[in-house]
């Protein structure tokens, strides 16, 4: 206990070094060749999304005769048709078999394995590099976002098909066109390397951002999104988003809030909500 807590200075040490290394050590004894590989990061990220996308699919079809569950829902009296899965699971495979396997592939024969480093990160760099990637990543998506709105051309060529859906589900979030696909890739692939993080660290992030990207997509307020677990109001999260796909010209930054606010494009989708419950006690 002496090593962990400093009597002087009443400060307490935690071991970090020792946190991440165990598992570290575990993930190169038993699965070094698969980790090594280019094809790991792709798999890793696709897989995520197709768990995610499952789970809150399965969430969607149960909705309707869940009512513990619809409330949770933002719009709870429009309900996920077939024809809509459909329709997005559709362009979202073909832009996997189209774009992202080849690449994958393209990878896989002219890169070499990656070389493993022996130690894990610490636990601040592990966080603080998962938290920097994000933030760089916002920053980049929110002017590549805004542009692709203000300048009519790239919006109709590229980015009008994800706008397809005012009221977006789970599979809209890769609804997107092959450049926007690739756009988001290429950061999330680049950041990490330009930050020179530990591989750990970058495939957290990629996690992270598949995570982040589907909830904010996913058309669910639930207590433990991330909106809600980030104070202050400095993350945009599922009401935001689904706002921006109701009002195009607001909310652009995926994830903070902090670049809508400084560029004059923050919505409050709260003034969506009363004008909605309004409506509807007018009908009543």
């Amino acid at each position: 206990m002496q090593g962990l807590f400093d009597m002087a200075n009443m400060t307490l040490h935690l071991p970090e070094e020792s946190l991440l290394q165990p598992a570290w050590d575990y993930i190169q004894r038993h699965h070094e060749t698969s980790v090594r590989s280019p094809l790991f990061p792709v798999f890793l990220s696709v897989s995520t999304y197709i768990l995610l996308v499952a789970a809150y699919t399965t969430l969607d079809l149960l909705a309707p005769s869940w009512p513990w569950l619809n409330r949770y829902r933002l719009h709870q009296d429009r309900h996920i048709a077939w024809a809509s899965i459909c329709k997005t699971l559709g362009l979202t495979t073909y832009n996997h078999l189209v774009f992202i396997f080849p690449a994958a592939v393209a990878q896989w024969l002219w890169r070499p394995p990656i070389p493993l480093p022996q130690k894990a990160p610490t636990l601040t760099e592990f966080l603080t590099g998962v938290l920097a990637c994000t933030v760089i990543f916002d920053f980049q998506y929110y002017f590549w976002h805004m542009l692709h709105h203000r300048v009519g051309w790239l919006y109709r060529t590229f980015h009008a098909v994800h706008h397809q859906y005012n009221e977006p589900f789970s599979l809209v979030t890769q609804y997107l066109s092959g450049w926007e696909l690739f756009s988001v890739g290429f950061w999330t692939t680049a950041n990490p390397v330009i930050l020179q993080c530990h591989c750990l660290t970058t495939w957290a992030f990629m996690v992270f951002n598949v995570w982040v990207s589907t909830e904010d997509h996913c058309g669910y307020d639930f207590p433990w999104a991330m909106h809600n677990i980030v104070p202050f109001g400095l993350w945009g999260g599922v009401p935001k988003h689904d706002a921006h796909h109701q009002r195009p010209g607001t909310n652009f930054a995926p994830f903070f809030s902090h670049w809508d606010w400084l560029g004059g494009t923050a919505y409050d989708p709260s003034s969506i909500l009363s004008f909605k419950d309004k409506n509807k006690n007018k009908e009543t």
